[in-house]
């Protein structure tokens, strides 16, 4: 680990802490500056990493308009494929590159599936849009957790990850209520065993706790109102044969149901055959007609996005109008992020650079600000097989996507005081330095095809890479979330020169490669100097901030 001029090891080698949040900014529109510092902010905290291309795109246009674009879905990705046919075993439903998800169960085929679709769902984070569709899906499976291990069938899984896609920027009320009807969720949480003459109260305690008004002192919605949620939501089936839920009457309770003073002591009518269905959406009227669920998910936001420190100033100007603009829009999503992205306290200084890194920022994030080229489909158990190792590398590191540690989600974004401190340990951080310097200097080797980073080609799309000074200033803009100081640029700028004095060293070693780009001894030079240089700037804690 490299230490010479990184600030946050140098205070006691840890990271800093509560420099977020500040207190005199709210929802004002931002009209400051709109350089690389902001874009990179925006792009780093929507989109996993800010690549040069995507920073070059934004800067053309105005703040208020990169927003409208990030806030733009993108249309519907090809689902996961078979990649998994080998010598012991083949799909016998189901040719090598076909789509599975409609296939018959194969209980030999149960851990293949599972990580054909968590090595698909990084090929989406991979090769994501200028969209932040992907970010608020993991922001969804994070709230709506479920388990794969749980769940066992990929094909429900796939399912569930669908509809959190589809869901990302639309309604959330309509969210919730596709969640609680899903087949993944009516089995992670015993949903498709909660009957009449047996009441699961899991799922209607989580949908309260976890999913819509929160687990708070302050909430006073009571045990009671949790069983007569669960009274609510009995009769829910799986039908496993077309992939659906359905409501099975007769398991139904179609008596009255009494909730609490906090739900205003609102009675839900019982109702008989199909109609019993019908609850569900009552149950939703009631949960949303309180104050605490637009309060709830906006604090959600703001600690996955913004910063996880949430004081008595940053509820009044940021967190309760973010939460009348959801009120307002019938809890549609964007118009919150809108608000929440063009205003002046997301682009506070303090508000750069003051989070931590969670897995999937820091590793897909790395391949995409470098541009790593992995196999494209026309070698589909290649492009499968270093999505897989995208995904261990994640896993190893606290986030294995698909199977958060329970129905909360990862400790990280809900755990007091520590928040997304937890994502970095002793176990943690040395794993992500070993992962970049790994790839920026050998690379991962897989039937003759290299995955690696590529600091020749990074520069190669710098503004002036014959300069070592906009060399290091660029590099250092769309890296770092943070300002740095001399001493930092001066120590990269003797690694370009090779202990020399002038700058004119570099800019004759990268014009020998440029204007003659078969000599390898040439490109060799160039590739040394840049290989020590991001090597040392990736190995700062610096670069685990966003």
């Amino acid at each position: 680990m490299a230490q010479a001029y990184s600030t946050a090891f140098q205070q006691n080698k840890s990271f800093p802490k509560d420099t977020g949040g500040s207190r005199s900014t709210g929802l004002t529109p931002y009209t400051g500056s709109w350089t690389t510092k902001e874009i990179v902010h925006l792009l780093k905290r929507t989109m996993f990493g800010a690549a040069k291309a995507d920073v070059d795109h934004f800067a053309s246009m105005s703040m208020s308009d990169a927003v409208d674009e990030l806030l733009t879905a993108v249309a519907t990705p090809i689902g996961p494929l078979n990649n998994y046919n080998t010598a012991n075993y083949t799909d016998p439903n189901v040719p090598s590159g076909q789509s599975w998800l409609n296939a018959p169960y194969d209980a030999n085929l149960i851990v293949e599936r599972i990580y054909s679709f968590k090595s698909w769902w990084i090929g989406q984070m991979l090769n994501q849009g200028r969209s932040i569709e992907e970010k608020m899906t993991l922001f969804w499976h994070n709230h709506f957790a479920t388990e794969t291990g749980t769940i066992i069938d990929a094909r429900f899984v796939y399912k569930n990850n669908a509809i959190l896609r589809a869901y990302a920027l639309g309604n959330f009320k309509d969210l919730v209520k596709q969640v609680t009807i899903d087949p993944a969720m009516l089995f992670y949480l015993n949903g498709y065993l909660n009957t009449k003459n047996a009441p699961d109260e899991n799922y209607g305690r989580e949908l309260q706790e976890l999913f819509t008004v929160g687990k708070d002192p302050m909430q006073l919605y009571s045990e009671d109102d949790v069983k007569a949620a669960a009274r609510v939501l009995t009769g829910y089936r799986i039908n496993t044969l077309n992939l659906t839920s359905a409501f099975d009457p007769s398991k139904h309770d179609v008596t009255n149901k009494q909730f609490s003073s906090f739900y205003n002591n609102t009675v839900i009518q019982g109702q008989t055959l199909g109609n019993g269905a019908n609850e569900l959406d009552d149950l939703l009227d009631m949960i949303f007609g309180t104050q605490q669920v637009a309060e709830f998910i906006c604090k959600k936001i703001y600690r996955f996005f913004v910063y996880y420190n949430i004081d008595t100033d940053i509820d009044t100007n940021v967190i309760q109008p973010l939460a009348d603009i959801f009120r307002t829009n019938n809890y549609e999503i964007k118009p919150v992020l809108a608000a929440l992205f063009k205003s002046e306290h997301f682009y506070d200084a303090l508000n750069r650079g003051c989070l931590i890194k969670s897995p999937a920022d820091f590793f897909i994030g790395a391949c995409r600000e470098f541009n790593a080229v992995f196999p494209d489909s026309s070698d589909l158990s290649k492009q499968y097989y270093f999505w897989k190792v995208m995904e261990y590398e994640l896993a190893i590191c606290g986030m294995d996507i698909g199977d958060p540690p329970n129905v909360a989600g990862w400790p990280a974004y809900y755990q007091v005081p520590a928040f997304h401190e937890m994502w970095i340990n002793s176990d943690t951080l040395p794993k992500r330095t070993q992962f970049t310097d790994y790839l920026i200097y050998v690379g991962f080797t897989y039937q003759g095809t290299k995955l690696a980073l590529d600091p020749v080609d990074f520069v190669l799309h710098l503004d002036n890479p014959s300069d070592p000074n906009a060399v290091i200033n660029d590099t250092l803009a769309i890296l770092y979330s943070i300002d740095t100081d001399v001493n930092l640029f001066n120590y990269l700028k003797s690694i370009l020169l090779s202990g020399q004095v002038t700058d004119g060293y570099w800019t004759t070693a990268w014009n020998d490669w440029f204007y003659n780009q078969g000599d390898q001894a040439a490109y060799n030079i160039v590739q040394t100097r840049l290989k020590q240089m991001f090597m040392y700037v990736m190995d700062l804690a610096e670069y685990q901030l966003s």
